[in-house]
């Protein structure tokens, strides 16, 4: 009985035990499974199938059998997988044993590969369950705990009083009651009183408070995100836009994605081998991110559409229709077979092409002309100058 997850011992509350990591751990294990019981909705599923204890053992054991057991109605057993494994070296049995029922059963696994008399229900892809990732984060949750309690102890002791004889301790016991009261108190001052009496403050301790809450936040956001759901840890210490908000939106659905697609498909067979009609769905905080991420992605597929190429070449840029386009590449095409239609032939072509030759040659000589005379002018002037400088000499 005590190894059964709805048990729970019988709780002293007892506010100077020290805390017990274990109690602890065990607590927050089953404070995240209980919210998790939100995760999923099921519809159609028979009396004897409860969607909690399902949900339970999906989370807890990573599988769930759904079988009939002697007395005809279906149940979810939980159990151990066994038999000759297929080729992908999947067990084919599962072995059943409920004291309740007063039973024990050996059932073959309906699947892709053969057909029997029973569905395996899987969390997810690798039948892990939800607990190796709980016990990681929740033993963080659990340390950190004891640490902000003592740094939350230390933090009264501003200060430390040390005193060498029964005189300086009662003047110092006296002077705290006074502060205790509300009053003010003086200690006198004396050679052997400041030799006797010593006193420490610390300073630094109250400092660590700080950092141990961003980091439980930090432990119990990443949790969060692990389990589908936006929670954000602020480290900057200082306020965040939306688009530092929304930097992990992408990582928050694949585990879970994974989780609802094994319960799809696992469900699907159920209804098939025993003529139900269930369907299961996210539902509540997991149901509205799934249909804000649907949201997302139409409208990606939308703004993408808009520029897809319409055919061939053709492209529709912002601003310009559908329709002006194909009108402009059909314009574009006239003229281009119109142009062909007039296109000259090769003699008048080489005329052309002499004629502009020739035009460039005579451009040449032209500029050349030019810069010969420009040279002879300035040579002119540079002897004229020298000749007057001769005759002022």
């Amino acid at each position: 009985m005590a190894d059964s997850l709805f048990w729970y011992p019988a709780i002293h509350l007892n506010c100077n035990a020290d805390f017990d990591k274990a109690e602890m751990l065990d607590s927050y294990v089953r404070y995240f499974l209980a919210r998790l019981q939100s995760m999923f909705k099921y519809d159609g599923l028979p009396d004897t199938i409860p969607a909690k204890y399902l949900e339970s053992y999906l989370l807890t054991n990573g599988n769930a059998l759904i079988a009939k057991a002697p007395d005809g109605n279906l149940y979810a057993f939980t159990g151990g997988m066994g038999g000759y494994p297929n080729a992908y070296y999947v067990p084919s049995k599962y072995v059943v044993a409920n004291p309740y029922l007063e039973f024990t059963e050996t059932y073959n696994i309906k699947n892709e590969f053969q057909d029997g008399n029973a569905v395996l229900v899987y969390n997810d892809t690798y039948s892990q369950g939800l607990l190796p990732m709980l016990r990681r984060y929740c033993t963080q949750l659990v340390e950190n705990d004891i640490t902000l309690q003592l740094a939350d102890i230390l933090a009264r002791a501003t200060l430390a009083i040390s005193a060498g004889d029964d005189k300086s301790y009662k003047s110092a016991e006296l002077w705290l009651n006074r502060l205790k009261q509300g009053k003010l108190g003086i200690m006198g001052s004396n050679a052997f009183l400041s030799e006797s009496l010593d006193i420490r403050n610390f300073k630094d301790v109250a400092s660590t408070i700080t950092p141990l809450i961003e980091y439980h936040q930090y432990i119990k956001a990443s949790l969060f995100n692990e389990l589908g759901l936006n929670s954000n840890y602020n480290m900057k210490r200082e306020s965040i836009n939306s688009n530092e908000s929304q930097l992990n939106d992408d990582m928050l659905h694949p585990l879970i994605d994974d989780m609802l697609k094994e319960r799809k498909e696992g469900i699907e067979r159920v209804n098939e081998l025993f003529g139900l009609n269930i369907t299961v769905e996210f539902d509540n905080a997991w149901m509205m991110n799934e249909r804000e991420e649907v949201a997302t992605i139409e409208q990606i597929e939308n703004e993408a559409e808009e520029v897809q190429p319409i055919e061939d070449d053709t492209k529709i840029y912002p601003g310009i229709s559908s329709e002006d386009v194909v009108e402009t590449s059909e314009e574009v095409e006239t003229e281009e077979v119109e142009t062909e239609e007039v296109e000259p032939d090769e003699a008048i072509e080489a005329e052309t092409i002499e004629a502009n030759n020739n035009a460039i040659v005579e451009a040449i000589n032209e500029l050349t002309d030019t810069v010969e005379e420009v040279v002879d002018v300035l040579s002119e002037e540079n002897i004229e100058g020298d000749n007057d400088n001769e005759e002022v000499n």
